[in-house]
């Protein structure tokens, strides 16, 4: 618990410190000579294109056990990354190499060897995704020739940096501008690029691209070195050993596999009803609407603000007149919190496991002056609450117990939910497996879990709805759990 608190003092620090100490800025054409003379160093006045390579990890951002600082990794073998700046559009492939749950024996290394392919077209243009091109040095430097950027110098720990300041065209979902800024040393190189985009839970998201160790192919200088942090986190590093400038077959590397079928639209929020005020709200996550005799309970806000604007609607109509007064989040992955954000907005307070309550309030509690969201336009500001082990919620009508899941793998801020007079189970990503695939080790878990609580459940609502959907039962469950490697 003190690592979570002590990484969320450090998240909210990182959000409000100041870089260095600036010094009086330039006008265009002191811009224009900066950019030059990086241009010139850096080889890029005839880039047109570049492919690069080497070996590459990604961090499990928003969806590692830990939700802050020691995220777990992907690895990337054989990383390969083409960039056409006409289009612009990038291509980046790659074979993956899962993290091992602790204790585990890993999988033949075949069987665990999947395919990384990220694909950023100009059919794209959104600044969320065209940002990963125009952030690399030689993206930076083309983008601030274009976009009249300014200048100004700026020590940083006693090292001067000449910074160059750009916003794109794009604009955010609020309607105001990007911002992109990069520093260039004294060798006039690219050392490292910061933006800010729109994020459904940490607001303004901050983004900073680190280049080290700069060599030279071709007459262009590629970082040996690349890192990108988000919230002073780090969650992609790259060891680059080889690259191309102006590929001559630059086609074949831009060529991607045909993209996915389009998901099926998710169908509107309903509602079943289970028991005398409990109902399950599905239509995308299932939540569950749980009536006290003064508020009401939702379990599961969903995983974006549609959604958990569908399910405040829902809420709101099977109980006319009665306040939502909490709403909880399973657990910090960001597709179970993306859906808070409305409910902040309507002053409900916000149950969580206490190892994540410190990130979650500060998550939730930063800048929104890009997203442009119904928080952002509330200003308010989350109330989070933490659930230390167990809480239970209770009057004449219902009680509501929420427990933390202890030793699981997944997320180490787990809650469940039980209401004992009904005997019916709320979990999230407990969830029985693809046909084919191994059940997954956190039931065994589960099920270590509900035997130390002393559930006595008969029906098992999950946040991920079975096919077809339905509500699980215990044996459900208990069929599930015979499956579980040992």
């Amino acid at each position: 618990m003190w690592k979570a608190r002590a990484a969320t003092t450090l998240l909210a620090t990182t959000l409000t410190m100041s870089a260095g100490r600036a010094g009086a800025g330039g006008g265009e054409e002191a811009a224009k000579k900066v950019i030059d003379e990086a241009s010139a160093a850096m080889g890029v006045t005839n880039l047109q294109s570049i492919t690069y390579s080497g070996a590459a990890a990604i961090g499990n951002f928003g969806q590692s056990r830990t939700i802050s600082f020691g995220l777990a990794s992907t690895s990337v073998r054989n990383y390969v990354r083409t960039i056409d700046f006409t289009q612009p559009a990038a291509h980046a492939t790659g074979a993956t190499l899962p993290q091992v749950a602790r204790g585990a024996p890993p999988p033949p290394e075949p069987a665990r060897l999947g395919v990384y392919d990220q694909l950023i077209s100009a059919a794209t243009p959104a600044w969320p995704q065209q940002m990963e091109i125009w952030t690399t040095p030689w993206g930076f430097l083309k983008g601030a020739a274009a976009n009249n950027a300014t200048v100004k110098s700026q020590k940083i720990d006693g090292v001067a940096f000449k910074v160059l300041t750009w916003s794109p065209a794009q604009k955010a979902p609020s309607g105001a501008a990007y911002k992109v800024t990069g520093y260039i040393d004294a060798d006039n190189l690219v050392d490292h690029v910061e933006t800010w985009v729109e994020h459904p839970v940490l607001g303004d998201l901050h983004h900073e691209f680190f280049y080290k160790n700069y060599q030279s192919f071709e007459g262009v200088m590629v970082p040996a070195r690349i890192s990108q942090k988000q919230i002073a986190m780090e969650t992609f590093v790259a060891a680059i050993s080889g690259a191309r400038p102006n590929p001559a077959d630059l086609a074949t590397l831009m060529t991607a596999p045909p993209p996915r079928p389009a998901a099926p639209p998710v169908p509107a929020a309903a509602s079943e009803k289970l028991a005398d005020g409990v109902y399950r709200i599905t239509g995308g996550y299932v939540s569950l609407a749980v009536e006290f005799k003064d508020y009401v309970v939702v379990l599961e806000g969903g995983q974006n603000e549609a959604r958990g604007l569908a399910v405040i609607t829902e809420a709101r109509r099977l109980f006319p007149g009665k306040k939502i007064k909490y709403v909880v989040a399973t657990h910090p992955h960001f597709d179970h919190v993306g859906g808070l954000p409305p409910f902040v907005a309507e002053g409900i307070t916000i149950l969580v496991d206490d190892n994540c309550k410190f990130f979650v309030g500060a998550s939730l509690g930063t800048p929104r002056t890009l997203v442009g969201d119904v928080m952002a336009k509330s200003h308010k500001k989350p109330k989070v609450e933490g659930v230390i082990e167990q809480m239970e919620l209770k009057d004449d009508t219902h009680s509501l117990v929420l427990a933390h899941v202890e030793k699981l793998e997944h997320s180490d801020a787990m809650l469940i939910a039980y209401l004992p007079r009904e005997k019916i189970l709320f979990t999230a990503d407990f969830n029985a497996p693809p046909p084919g695939q191994p059940v997954s080790a956190s039931i065994a878990t589960l099920m270590g879990n509900l035997d130390r609580l002393g559930f006595d459940f008969e029906r098992h609502v999950t946040v991920h709805a079975p096919n077809p959907d339905r509500v699980l039962t215990k044996s459900d469950l208990f069929e599930l759990a015979k499956r579980v490697n040992p």
